[in-house]
């Protein structure tokens, strides 16, 4: 690491501060404030006009909207930071936790900028808060005679396999589908892809990380202890301290492996041949991972809408065994040697993130999402196959909306084999397939955004009956605040209990106990963070 000298910079700040008038508002003060606590604590000067971002630089609102996927998050209502860091160095986001605490301003911090509901970098529970982006923490170091790679939080998922496939056409990595993920964030709430069937999630493949935790320390795996390494890995983001980097697994993957999409319409059987998918998917040969994307569209012949569903997989094996263990195993798909696309497993990460063939792999590297838009999520588990009428009924109100998505994702191989309090990711046995609702729009205004978000709603409380129950569980990364609110600092532990149990089942009393012991005061907060037991429970649970 090269050291920068330690130079005074606040005079520096105080003349990019400054205004027209000569009267302090209550922003530049805590500006101020915060950079001379800063500048006292870090080890390497923070270069001004490059890593620190307020209101009035003209860079503030592109470096805030860079990686935000969600534009909901972005309208002028919703919050803006007081000022947003982009640290250069470990000691950036240490002197960042310590200055926050010291000064009472509070912390949101983004990796990649995917999270559904913006808690990376938007607070609607309090003010004012700054943003700590990790961006330029993106360091990538693969050590294949290790099966290893040391990888920053900043660092997308698509940068991670580019760099593992750089070094080697048969090792890589089982995280996300999609390439603009932020590594840190990503394994934080479990990070599945089309390998999980085979290898698990990213966050089960998790040797080591480096976080900074509430006093401002770097702590590895040895030094946080085992609770807290076990609560990183799949119980969500920004509870527990701020991810620097993980130290991945890395796993083998063929030379050749096999992709396809095929489309069938309600009038090609849709219905029945994904009935037939529920009823087999969980049991299919681990190599292979089959997912089905469902989306409204207009019928060719018609004009009339419909619903797509297009089987969209990966085979970590040639054609040849592909169409074995299809003939044996899901025949009713029709699969032929002309739908099978071999080709190296880096490659299979375009076509699954939906790059036309022949774009290179170097995209991986740009690190940015080209899809932004105004959206709503929500998520489902299910464990018995949902019937033929249900579909229909399913399909019905599908075509009533504008953009509709459905993804299922299926389960069974090795995520049936991990025990659900392994990590506290707890979605394991008897899990057939993971449902991601989602609907999409162009327009910003608030009647818009009602009507798409109610009609989500009302698609959510008619699946009720065909997904898990006690409780209906939720993907952490596939954040919805409709589950519910912490309010502030003062999180209530029976509120957070209805939304945890649904994203952790009973490993959210475990995380609420480490959550306890590291951050008792709650520094690291959002709207749906680990809450710590509230004191006077901590008493008794002492006696």
């Amino acid at each position: 690491m090269s050291w920068f000298p330690r130079i005074s910079i606040f005079p520096l700040l105080l003349l990019l501060l400054s205004s027209s008038t000569t009267t302090a508002t209550p922003c530049t003060i805590v500006q101020e404030k915060f950079i001379q606590c800063f500048n006292a604590n870090s080890e390497v000067a923070i270069p001004m006009s490059t890593a620190f971002f307020t209101p009035n630089n003209s860079s503030f609102s592109s470096v805030l909207q860079s990686t935000a996927q969600n534009l909901r998050y972005l309208v002028p209502s919703m919050p803006k930071p007081e000022f947003i860091i982009t640290p250069l160095y470990e000691s950036h986001v240490q002197a960042a936790v310590i200055c926050s605490k010291e000064l009472g301003i509070h912390l949101r911090v983004r990796s990649g900028g995917h999270d559904y509901e913006g808690l990376s970098y938007v607070s609607q529970i309090e003010s004012p808060f700054i943003i700590v982006d990790l961006s330029k923490l993106r360091s990538i170091k693969v050590d294949i005679e290790d099966n290893s790679a040391w990888v920053e939080a900043g660092a997308t998922v698509g940068e991670v396999y580019y760099r593992i496939a750089e070094k080697s056409r048969i090792h890589g990595f089982p995280a996300g589908l999609c390439t603009s993920l932020g590594i840190g964030g990503h394994i934080t709430g479990g990070a599945y892809g089309t390998m999980m069937r085979k290898y698990g999630l990213g966050a089960d493949n998790v040797i080591d990380a480096r976080i900074v935790d509430v006093n401002g320390r770097v702590l590895d795996r040895a030094a946080m202890g085992e609770d807290v390494f076990w609560a990183i890995r799949g119980g969500g983001g920004a509870s527990f301290g701020i991810i620097l980097q993980w130290k991945i697994k890395l796993v083998p993957v063929p030379a050749t492996v096999t992709v396809f999409t095929v489309t069938k319409s309600l009038e090609q059987d849709a219905t029945k041949i994904l009935y037939r998918w529920q009823q087999v998917v969980d049991k299919l040969d681990e190599d292979l991972f089959i997912r089905v994307i469902i989306q409204a569209a207009n019928s060719g012949k018609t004009g009339e809408k419909t619903v797509t569903t297009s089987y969209n997989a990966l085979f970590l094996g040639d054609a040849e065994r592909l169409l074995q263990v299809m003939g044996q195993s899901f025949p009713e798909l029709g699969l032929t040697r002309k739908d099978c696309i071999e080709t190296s497993w880096i490659k299979s990460v375009l076509y699954i993130a939906g790059y036309p063939s022949n774009t290179p792999i170097e995209v991986l590297l740009q690190g940015k999402s080209t899809f932004k838009n105004y959206f709503k999520a929500k998520s489902d588990f299910v464990k018995e196959a949902i019937p033929e009428t249900a579909l229909e009924g399913l399909w019905k109100r599908l075509m009533e909306e504008d953009s509709p998505l459905m993804i299922w994702n299926p389960y069974g191989g090795m995520m049936g084999k991990i025990s659900e309090s392994e990590i506290p990711f707890p979605h394991r046995k008897g899990t057939k397939f993971m449902i991601q609702y989602l609907t999409l729009w162009q327009e910003g205004d608030d009647k818009n955004a009602s009507n798409h978000i109610d009609w989500i709603r009302r698609l959510y409380s008619y699946m009720a009956p065909y997904v898990s129950m006690f409780p209906r569980a939720a993907y952490v990364n596939y954040r919805d605040l409709d589950l519910g609110m912490n309010k502030n600092v003062n999180t209530s532990f029976i509120e957070a209990s209805g939304w945890g149990a649904r994203y952790f089942k009973d490993n959210f009393n475990r995380l609420v106990k480490v959550k306890t012991k590291v951050d008792p005061d709650n520094f690291f907060r959002h709207e749906q963070s680990v809450p710590p037991l509230p004191v006077e429970a901590r008493f008794l649970g002492n006696n």
